[in-house]
């Protein structure tokens, strides 16, 4: 193993220790998507009734909302970790100022913080993952496959989340994270398919979480075609350009 990536799974060993005396946030950003699917499967997915999936498939309101739902967990996961966690170790607390002066570098902090960032949102997704299961909305077997395309999720929230605070200069600067990241939840094809929003259809196509939706909906369904490849290229995209905003913005900030 290169001396890099061992500074990073030191870095993500020093999270988990952290978390386990605190483990009522790590599942907090959990609760918000799993209060969603239930309100829609008890009560609003009622009187919904079946909705159209966009592929020709009819399926009930709930089966349709949960994959969705799934792919936000992983977005929220991610994004609360890069976002607040990091700024407080990055500005306050001086985590990485200590980091430093072991033989980790800017580049072990960068991507073990994106790591674990990624596997929170990851082990969000796995628990909806089992939540969907148990409920009876998965309609195929192939809901497996939403695992890796959940941690492809997390990683491009948690780079875009990790490279946007680097820039932060206050936590006033925080209102800007709800303020982005709940149009984006509410307008991915989460709640309703990308042909009811009529000419401003291509808008969606903006949100990165709309491409792990589709992801995740394939998966869900068992359907999947040649467009899956492009969503995933989307989120790849995404990860490596993050990644290396985050890389470039460490090193400034760090080394003086």
């Amino acid at each position: 193993m290169s001396p890099v990536t061992w500074g990073a799974v030191r870095l993500v060993e020093r999270s988990a220790m952290v978390y386990r005396r605190t483990w009522l946030i790590l599942i907090s950003g959990f609760a918000e998507p799993l209060l969603y699917l239930l309100s829609i499967r008890l009560g609003l997915g009622q009187l919904v009734g079946e909705v159209d999936a966009g592929d020709g498939r009819i399926v009930c309101y709930s089966a349709f909302v949960a994959p969705a739902l799934m792919a936000s967990a992983a977005m929220n996961g991610a994004v609360y970790d890069s976002t607040f966690n990091i700024y407080f170790k990055l500005r306050h607390a001086k985590t990485y100022d200590a980091a430093l002066a072991t033989p980790l570098t800017t580049t072990d902090v960068a991507f073990g913080e994106i790591a674990w960032a990624m596997l929170r949102g990851f082990l969000y997704a796995v628990a909806f993952a089992v939540t969907i299961a148990v409920m009876g909305l998965s309609e195929s077997w192939w809901l497996i496959a939403a695992v890796p395309a959940s941690l492809l999720i997390s990683l491009a929230f948690a780079t875009m989340g990790m490279a946007a605070t680097t820039y932060m200069r206050s936590w006033v600067d925080f209102e800007w994270v709800g303020a982005i990241t709940m149009p984006i939840f509410l307008f991915s094809a989460t709640f309703f398919p990308v042909s009811s929003y009529g000419s401003a259809g291509w808008l969606v196509n903006v949100s990165p979480l709309y491409h792990g939706v589709e992801l995740i909906r394939a998966a869900h369904s068992g359907h999947g075609d040649p467009t899956l490849v492009l969503h995933a290229g989307v989120l790849v995209a995404i990860s490596l350009a993050g990644a290396w905003v985050v890389s470039r913005r460490m090193r400034r900030l760090l080394v003086v």
